[in-house]
C-alpha cells in the first residue's frame, strides 16, 4: 500500500513538469497512430506500412505537441485542472487534427487509410485526455496532510455546484461530503461528483452520519426567513455555518470558497433590508452644498458617505468631536470623494458657531445627525439632553430657514414615541420644534425621519454583547421581555435619502422594520454565532431595566394618521398631528418651576402650547 501510494506522488510530480508531460503525450500521440493501423490492418502491422507509420506517427505527434505548446497547456497544473482547462485542450486538439488531415491531404507523406485516421484522431483524444484526467484522480485520492472537515452544501443549484467544484479542484480546509436541496426532483442525483443526500429537513441526521464540522449555504437567492430557519435547524448541532454573499453582493458572478463568509447577526433578523433605488431619488443631491451634522456618528458618517455618491456640489462636515472627524477624513481620503469636503469643528447648539457655517457655505441640503442617544446618560444628564438635541434642532432648523435652504432632514427614534426618557423627550421636543420651524420657514422643507436601533451603532447593544463575549462573559440584558426593532445602517441611511427626495415639508418618516426582536433571542444568536453555547460557555445575566428605558418601542402616536408614499415600505405622518402625553412628567424630578423645564418650555417649546 505504501508502495501504491509512493508511485501516486511521483504520478503526481509528473503533471508539474512540462517536459515530462509532452514527452508521455509524445509517446502517447505515436501510440494513437500506430492503434490507427492495427486495428484497422493487424495488431502486427506488415513491413510495407511501417514507413508510413512512422511519418504519420512523427508528423501527427510533432505537431500537436508544438500546438499544445504555443497554447500553453504544459504550463497548467493538471493536478488543479478545471472544466476551462480542458476546453482548452479539446480545442487546441481539434485544431492539431484539422492541420494534420490539411497536410497529410495536400503532400501524402504518409499511405493512411480514412478509416486509420479517424481511429488515430479518436485515439489521440482518449489517451492523452485521460493522461490529463489521471492526474486530477490521484490527486483527489490522495490523503491530505492537513485534516480536512467534513462539509455539507445547502443548495444544489448552479452556485452550489460551481462552489463544490472550487472546493473539490482546490482542496483547501473543506472536504464536501454531498448537497442538502429541497427540490425533490434532485434528491437521489449527482452534481459535480457529489450526491443530493436529501431535503433541508433532513440536515440534523445527515450532520451527524456524516460527521460533519461546516455547512455551507450556497443559496444567493435565499432571504433572511431562509437563512434563519436553518440557523434554527444548525445551532443545536454546534457546526460552523458559513453562507455565500446574496445576489446583490455577487454581482461579478464570481463564486468560489473565497466569498463565503461567517453567518451574521443581519442575516437573522428575518426581515428583508429595504432596498431604495438612490441613484433615481437622489437627484435633489446632485451639485448641491451639503451640510451634514454630527458626521462622525455612525449615522452621520453613512450619510456622508452615501450623499458622496450622488454627486454633490461640495459637502460640509459638522462634528463635535475632532477624532471622529478626522477618522472620517482619513476614510474618505481612501475612497478618492469628487465632491470637496469641508470639516468643521462646532456645537450644534452653539448659534454663533453654526451662523458662522451657514453664512461660509450656505448649504442648500442639511441631514441633521446630531444628537445624544445614550438613554441612561441622559437621564443623568437632562440639561445636556436638552440642549444638543432641542435647542440644537431649533438652531440648525431656524438657519436653515434663515439662510434659504431647500430641505432639512432631521434624524430621530422611536423612543420619541411617548417617551419615558430624557432622551426620547428631547428627541420628540426636536420633532415639536420641526414641525413649529416649518410653519415659520415655508420655504424650507423640514422632514424628520425615525427608526428602531441601528445594528452596530456606536453605542449600540451589539458591540456591547460581542465585547462581553469575547472577554468570556458574561452577557448582560435587562430584561428578558426587552424588544427592540432593528435595521442596518446602511438601510436607516437610504431611508433618510429617500425621505429627503420625496418629503415635501412637515413629514414625519417612518420605515416599515417588520416585528421587534427580543434582545434575549439576540444574545443568544451571537452567542451561537462565535461558537459558544449560551447558558453553558457563555452565561446570560438579566440585570434589570435601567432608568427610562421601555420594555417596547412603538413607532407612532396615532397609527390612524398615517399614511403610505410612493415606497411600500417608508410611512409618513404630519410632524404636529400626532398627539402626544405632556412633557413634564418625562423629565424624572422635572418640577413647574425646576430651571431645565423652565427653559425648556421658554426657549424650546411652541408658544401655544400645542404638544
Amino acid at each position: 500500500m505504501n508502495m501504491l501510494g509512493g508511485l501516486f506522488r511521483l504520478w503526481k510530480k509528473l503533471a508539474g513538469h512540462g517536459f515530462c508531460v509532452a514527452l508521455l503525450d509524445f509517446v502517447l500521440l505515436a501510440f494513437a497512430a500506430y492503434l490507427g493501423y492495427a486495428i484497422r490492418l493487424t495488431l502486427f502491422i506488415p513491413r510495407v506500412n511501417l514507413v508510413d507509420l512512422a511519418r504519420a506517427a512523427a508528423v501527427f505527434s510533432s505537431m500537436t505537441v508544438f500546438l499544445f505548446f504555443a497554447g500553453g497547456q504544459y504550463r497548467v497544473l493538471w493536478t488543479h485542472a478545471g472544466l476551462e482547462e480542458y476546453i482548452r485542450f479539446a480545442r487546441l486538439y481539434l485544431l492539431a487534427s484539422v492541420s494534420f488531415v490539411v497536410l497529410n491531404f495536400g503532400w501524402r507523406f504518409a499511405l493512411l487509410p480514412r478509416t486509420s485516421l479517424v481511429i488515430m484522431l479518436f485515439a489521440g483524444i482518449l489517451v492523452c485526455g485521460s493522461l490529463r484526467v489521471s492526474w486530477r484522480l490521484v490527486y483527489a485520492s490522495l490523503p491530505s496532510a492537513r485534516k480536512l472537515s467534513n462539509a455539507l452544501i445547502v443548495g444544489a443549484g448552479e452556485a452550489g455546484a460551481l462552489l463544490a467544484r472550487d472546493l473539490l479542484r482546490n482542496r483547501g480546509e473543506l472536504l464536501p461530503r454531498g448537497f442538502v436541496d429541497d427540490d425533490p426532483f434532485k434528491a437521489g442525483k449527482f452534481v459535480a461528483g457529489l450526491a443530493v443526500l436529501g431535503g433541508c429537513k433532513a440536515l440534523p441526521a445527515l450532520v451527524r452520519e456524516y460527521d460533519i464540522e461546516v455547512v455551507l449555504v450556497a443559496i444567493p437567492s435565499a432571504n433572511g426567513k431562509k437563512i434563519r430557519e436553518l440557523y434554527d435547524l444548525l445551532a443545536p448541532l454546534g457546526v460552523s455555518v458559513r453562507v455565500l454573499p446574496s445576489l446583490h453582493e455577487l454581482a461579478g458572478g464570481n463564486i468560489s470558497v473565497s466569498r463565503l463568509r461567517q453567518i451574521r447577526l443581519e442575516d437573522l433578523l428575518g426581515r428583508e433590508p429595504v432596498q431604495i433605488d438612490l441613484q433615481r431619488v437622489a437627484a435633489y443631491l446632485r451639485g448641491r452644498r451639503v451640510l451634514i451634522t454630527g458626521a462622525g456618528g455612525s449615522i452621520g458618517s453613512e450619510i456622508v458617505r452615501q450623499v458622496l455618491l450622488n454627486d454633490p456640489g461640495e459637502v460640509i462636515l459638522l462634528g463635535h468631536g475632532e477624532q471622529s472627524i478626522y477618522l472620517l477624513l482619513e476614510s474618505l481620503h481612501r475612497l478618492s470623494p469628487g465632491a470637496p469636503v469641508r470639516p468643521f469643528i462646532a456645537d450644534v447648539a452653539d448659534e454663533e458657531a453654526m451662523r458662522d457655517v451657514f453664512e461660509r457655505w450656505n448649504p442648500q441640503v442639511v441631514f441633521h445627525a446630531a444628537a445624544h442617544k445614550h438613554v441612561p446618560l441622559m437621564e443623568d444628564n437632562p440639561r445636556e439632553a436638552l440642549r444638543v438635541n432641542a435647542r440644537g434642532t431649533l438652531t440648525t432648523a431656524r438657519l436653515a430657514g434663515e439662510f434659504g435652504a431647500e430641505r432639512m432632514v432631521m434624524i430621530s427614534t422611536d423612543k420619541a414615541v411617548n417617551p419615558t426618557s430624557v432622551m426620547g423627550a428631547s428627541k420628540r421636543v426636536a420633532e415639536l420644534v420641526l414641525g413649529e420651524t416649518q410653519e415659520c420657514f415655508p420655504g424650507t422643507a423640514y422632514m424628520a425621519v425615525r427608526f428602531g436601533n441601528v445594528l452596530g451603532s456606536r453605542g449600540s447593544v451589539i458591540p456591547k454583547f460581542e465585547d462581553q463575549i469575547a472577554n468570556g462573559g458574561p452577557v448582560t440584558v435587562t430584561d428578558p421581555a426587552m424588544k427592540r426593532y432593528f435595521m442596518l445602517i446602511p438601510e436607516a441611511v437610504s431611508l433618510v435619502i429617500q425621505a429627503g427626495a420625496i418629503g415635501r415639508g412637515g413629514e414625519l418618516f417612518v420605515l416599515d422594520m417588520g416585528e421587534p426582536v427580543l434582545i434575549s433571542e439576540m444574545a443568544e444568536m451571537l452567542i451561537r454565532l462565535h461558537g459558544y453555547e449560551p447558558g453553558k460557555d457563555i452565561p446570560i445575566v438579566y440585570t434589570g431595566a435601567r432608568p427610562g428605558e421601555k420594555l417596547f418601542e412603538e413607532l407612532f402616536y396615532d397609527p390612524d394618521t398615517v399614511r403610505p408614499t410612493e415606497h411600500p415600505k417608508v410611512f409618513a405622518a404630519s410632524l404636529l398631528t400626532q398627539k402626544s402625553q405632556p412633557l413634564s412628567p418625562l423629565l424624572p424630578g422635572a418640577q413647574p418651576l425646576d430651571p431645565v423645564w423652565v427653559w425648556c418650555k421658554q426657549e424650546i417649546m411652541p408658544p401655544d402650547g400645542r404638544e
